[in-house]
């Protein structure tokens, strides 16, 4: 059963991917559109033929082309359009004091570095966010009533959003359809978000709703106001009887009436057919065959333009695995040598001819080691 594409946005649907009303299986093993997997590169990095990677920037050292030193222990990151060119924006998933928060890489139309600077300092634990339609990344605070701030890579200051409310925050995906942005929880009794703003592009207010549904992996559900977006004194997790538990809510991505979002708790892909008010499972590690299932440790999650998910694994085998239209999965590019990391913050070129992701902690398996790559070659567009 074909799931719906990943395009983003303002994209044209791919024909093959009408929804259907009947529930698909989960992901299963498949060789990968792009075949297996070659000899690690100079950078410890396994591609299929045809794609090569590339450093951009390593953390404590000075990106390239520039004099700005690129922060610590690298995370969420998106892609955003720059003119000709683009801006990759990356949090920073260390305390304050350490310097978490929020950088941006400025790229011409070529690709080349012309720029790199800070747009959010003083935050703490910045794990994972999502951009907006009107280019602005929203980074979140991955602690006990961590917040949302809205930071502006094409410049501007940052901005709190204490509206989002005040929880573990993981990502934030926009959805232009409904004008409402979901929100993962990284918790083990987490639950799943949505905002709705007072006024869409405006995030200053509105209202907190959490995901109510049954206790299966597949079914109906609705939204309910959380009461006091604060969470304080009751945290907004256990405030709406009925609210579904996800076991450790990652990484999000919004596209053609479909959210994605993952738990590393239970390792399983969630897919919510916005349209139909349904949900299933997209991926999980228990159904998968034939043979052992190559994706562990979901983390962060994007998608691209001709509708493939890419999902980073933290641990695992440090893999970025593909789950095609038809729910085939397969590793698309693997990390040696960095046992002791994670692979964060994958999104791809408006063009969709390049992908970013760091190492959070490269191969010294510390903060101060993470590494940001970049990967081109013939990607299905």
């Amino acid at each position: 059963m074909l799931r719906a594409t990943v395009v983003g946005a303002g994209a044209v649907a791919l024909p093959f991917t009408a929804w259907s009303a009947a529930y698909g299986a989960p992901a299963q093993n498949a060789t990968g559109p792009y075949g297996p997997l070659q000899a690690a590169d100079a950078r410890g990095i396994q591609l299929p033929a045809g794609f090569t990677s590339a450093v951009v920037a390593r953390s404590r050292q000075a990106v390239p082309g520039t004099s700005y030193v690129w922060h610590d222990a690298p995370d969420g990151g998106a892609v955003i359009p720059n003119g000709s060119g683009w801006i990759y924006v990356s949090n920073s998933e260390v305390s304050s004091s350490a310097g978490g928060g929020a950088s941006r890489i400025v790229f011409n139309s070529s690709g080349v570095v012309t720029g790199a600077s800070r747009i959010l300092g003083g935050t703490n634990q910045n794990c994972a966010g999502g951009k907006t339609p009107w280019n602005t990344w929203l980074s979140c605070e991955e602690v006990s009533l961590g917040r949302v701030y809205e930071t502006y890579p094409l410049g501007g200051s940052a901005v709190v959003r204490p509206a989002m409310g005040r929880f573990k925050h993981e990502a934030a995906a926009a959805d232009p359809v409904r004008k409402v942005v979901y929100l993962t929880e990284d918790e083990p009794d987490g639950k799943f978000y949505r905002f709705v703003p007072t006024v869409w592009g405006d995030l200053s207010a509105g209202v907190l709703q959490v995901f109510v549904a049954g206790s299966g992996t597949s079914g109906t559900f609705t939204w309910a106001n959380v009461p006091d977006p604060d969470g304080s004194p009751t945290v907004t997790r256990s405030q709406v009887s009925g609210a579904k538990t996800f076991n450790g809510g990652e990484g999000c991505h919004y596209a053609d009436n479909t959210v994605w979002f993952t738990t590393k708790g239970d390792n399983r892909v969630w897919q919510v057919n916005l349209a139909a008010g349904t949900y299933e499972l997209a991926y999980d590690d228990n159904l998968v065959s034939p043979g052992t299932a190559p994706l562990s440790g979901v983390d962060n999650v994007t998608g691209s333009s001709y509708g493939d998910l890419y999902i980073a694994e933290d641990g695992g085998n440090m893999e970025i695995c593909l789950i095609t239209p038809d729910d085939k999965i397969s590793p698309f590019l693997r990390i040696t040598g960095q046992s002791s990391s994670e692979i964060t913050g994958p999104a791809f070129t408006p063009a969709g001819d390049r992908l970013y992701f760091s190492s959070q902690r490269g191969t010294t398996g510390s903060s101060s080691g993470g590494i940001t790559y970049c990967v081109t070659g013939p990607f299905r567009r």
